[in-house]
């Protein structure tokens, strides 16, 4: 049964205001999702928002603090040249480096997210994209790169423009040695939500190559997939079931 809490679709705001509350209340929620889901490791990984007003403003999880505990008033809020304009927590200097080269790269992009999920990083290792072994992973079916090179902690802003143009117009890429990254069009909802299951597909490949050889999908019908899960509202609803879930068993998230 769907709950009639679960949104038809994208809401819509009459001001700036509200909406910033919407994507901050979101982000929040991701991180509770990812800590919950296991992707946190120690102070890596990060997921980013877009100011709806401040276009050239991200909003991020302060350095340190754990995804388990993130509320939407401990999200820091950060400004084009690096500088906490709104928080009192320190800004993770990669999380900078990555997401600022991102956001200005991709103007189409509200939200980034990245982390070092086990099975993410496992397969960046292998330095090879993605193929269309299930229905969930056609969602990636020509819409994903990879960045191959590693040159250690992403400290540097001309890595991170190296990572942005590495990402092109897809929707996530896979930076080798080191994780996953994905982007929403639309909403946080989506970034968190594509790498969700982009972890999730890892997986399921990694699985499916220690098993034997792997038949894949027709590219025809991986194509004719992608257009039905792999589209920004898709990543927008899929996401909807866990936030109703996490703020129904975590409300204290969204103090503020």
């Amino acid at each position: 049964m769907v709950s009639d809490r679960l949104p038809a679709h994208y809401p819509v705001f009459d001001n700036v205001e509200d909406e910033r509350k919407h994507r901050k209340q979101r982000l929040a929620a991701a991180f509770r999702l990812f800590g919950h889901f296991g992707f946190d490791e120690g102070v890596a990984g990060h997921i980013t928002a877009r100011d709806p007003e401040q276009l050239d403003h991200f909003w991020v999880n302060p350095l340190g603090m754990n995804f388990k505990l993130i509320r939407v008033r401990d999200l820091i809020l950060v400004n084009d040249s690096g500088e906490v304009v709104e928080g009192n927590w320190p800004l993770n200097a990669a999380a900078f480096a990555i997401h600022s080269q991102v956001h200005a790269a991709r103007p189409d992009v509200v939200a980034a997210a990245h982390a070092h999920s086990v099975h993410g990083k496992a397969w960046s290792a292998l330095r090879r994209p993605l193929d269309p072994l299930t229905q969930d992973s056609c969602a990636f079916y020509g819409d994903h790169a990879v960045f191959d090179d590693y040159t250690g902690v992403v400290l540097d802003l001309e890595e991170g423009k190296r990572i942005a143009h590495a990402l092109g117009g897809n929707k996530a890429v896979i930076l080798s040695n080191h994780g996953l990254l994905t982007v929403g069009k639309t909403s946080v909802d989506e970034a968190a939500w594509w790498f969700i299951t982009m972890e999730r597909t890892c997986q399921a490949q990694l699985l499916a190559e220690a098993a034997g050889k792997p038949v894949l999908i027709d590219p025809d019908q991986a194509e004719k997939t992608a257009q039905q899960v792999g589209h920004p509202r898709s990543g927008w609803f899929s996401f909807q079931p866990l936030y109703e879930w996490i703020v129904s068993t975590q409300p204290d998230l969204l103090e503020e």
